[in-house]
């Protein structure tokens, strides 16, 4: 019978970027994971810092490469969506490639003032202010601006959100619009909850913006919920908002910048297959053919990538803790940790990742279903991206696998550090980067979770 690696190699194609076998042993970017889990244990989170750079980087250099194909004469400005993951190494790293930021909720603002404080960046940074805002937040985007950030650009979400700003800014302020998007055919509901609708926008300048010598509306924002996408769904959203730009746009010269969103997809399965250069080059290419219909000038192009920007820097690993038959076809491997608690995505979004295991190549494959350790109906991972089935080494020495690209929301939505499902503990988390020899520079971001700070959290003790 053939080992797990030629059955891999035959099914997909492997190795791939990013992931290869030495000595039968997974490397993840030239690191060795089964050195990696014999200095920490397991389940263990890691995330390898300089991947949000490299990817960082990828993206502005299509997007100038489509801007040089099609003689585009505006820029380009690559916005990290904080909302992915806020940490403090993910968003300083990001911070390296002279990029922006994209909030959605209040929180952000002073983490921002923060990182300007300690020198991360200056108050010129572009901040994108998105999301339906409470009180809390449209304050602490006027008292920044009162501070000096003179391009934090706070998106209206609905038309009393200007009104604050109204009352509240005497500085001159820039304000995006977002245009609420009408939602794929198969969805619950016609048009996204959040922005203002198409047909609203230019007499809500009239009536409000026009005028009054404090703000201009500098941006136009949509975000298509599926995500950049060679669909009609897609190009059809996108012609609709930049016709809409060029109108308005003819109105309202301060106009020149128009943020198109995230949703630039991340490899989330050994079978994905997205071509970024040409998704690029075709948004770049439609954008000036609209605005040449139109006579208008092309506007200045804003991108909000989050899940892009930081899911391959990031990985899971489990030990399987036993093997259970529990009839004649079903063969569960039990792991020390929980889907629900580290990886909720995969519970509530039924999300794929890439799913490999980090030893025993050599040995012969077999089919299994992967339980978590809560007891929880819910917690299993039975299912590939690239097949309906999950196929693991069939061995009985002890067993590694790990879940990677894993390294957008997981941490936020799991709730890092506080209680989980079946008091499940945060794992401990490794942060990876390179020194300049090329070796590895390992640092123990958080030690997992101890039961006394457990229990403190819920009241047991003091």
């Amino acid at each position: 019978m053939q080992s797990y690696q030629e059955f891999l190699d035959l099914s997909v194609g492997f190795p791939q970027e990013g992931f290869d076998i030495i000595d039968d042993e997974l490397f993840f970017h030239d690191l060795n994971l089964m050195e990696l889990i014999e200095t920490y244990g397991t389940p263990l989170r890691f995330t390898y810092v300089p991947l949000i750079s490299k990817k960082i980087q990828q993206a502005k250099l299509l997007f100038q490469k489509a801007i040089l194909n099609n003689n585009y004469r505006g820029k380009y400005i690559y916005c990290y969506c904080t909302k992915s993951s806020h940490f403090r190494h993910v968003v300083e790293e990001a911070l390296k490639n002279d990029i922006h930021l994209e909030t959605s909720s209040a929180f952000d603002m002073p983490m921002i003032d923060a990182l300007e404080k300690k020198g991360v960046v200056d108050k010129s940074v572009y901040v994108i202010c998105n999301g339906y805002k409470t009180s809390q937040y449209k304050q602490y985007i006027c008292d920044m601006i009162h501070d000096g950030f003179k391009n934090i650009m706070p998106v209206l979400d609905n038309k009393e959100e200007f009104f604050f700003y109204d009352d509240e800014l005497e500085e001159e302020c820039n304000l995006g619009v977002r245009i609420a998007s009408e939602e794929q055919p198969d969805s619950q509901f016609y048009t996204s909850r959040l922005g203002i609708r198409a047909e609203d926008i230019i007499d809500f300048y009239h009536q409000r913006i026009e005028k009054n010598p404090n703000f201009n509306i500098k941006m136009l924002h949509f975000f298509i919920n599926s995500g950049i996408q060679d669909s009609p769904y897609y190009w059809n959203e996108l012609e609709k908002h930049v016709t809409l730009y060029c109108k308005f746009k003819k109105i309202n010269p301060a106009l020149t910048m128009l943020d198109i969103g995230g949703g630039f997809p991340f490899k989330d399965s050994l079978v994905f297959d997205f071509d970024y250069e040409y998704m690029t080059n075709e948004i770049i290419k439609r954008i000036k053919e609209i605005c040449a219909e139109h006579e208008v000038e092309v506007p200045d192009i804003v991108t909000e990538f989050g899940k892009y920007t930081v899911a391959e820097a990031s990985g899971i690993i489990y030990k399987v803790l036993g093997r259970k038959q529990q009839n004649d076809r079903e063969r569960w491997l039990m792991l020390d940790g929980s889907f629900i608690t580290n990886l909720p995505d995969v519970w509530a979004l039924n999300q794929k990742y890439i799913l490999l295991p980090i030893n025993n190549w050599d040995a012969e494959y077999e089919r299994v279903n992967l339980g978590g350790i809560t007891c929880d109906g819910q917690d299993y991972y039975n299912q590939e991206a690239h097949m309906n089935s999950v196929y693991m080494p069939k061995t009985r020495k002890v067993q590694y696998l790990g879940f990677f690209h894993t390294g957008a929301y997981q941490e936020v939505l799991s709730g890092y550090g506080g209680i989980h499902h079946c008091l499940m503990p945060t794992p401990k988390h490794i942060l990876i980067r390179r020194n300049r020899d090329e070796t590895f520079n390992f640092e123990v971001f958080g030690e997992e979770q101890n039961s006394k700070q457990v229990l403190k959290l819920l009241g047991y003790v003091q």
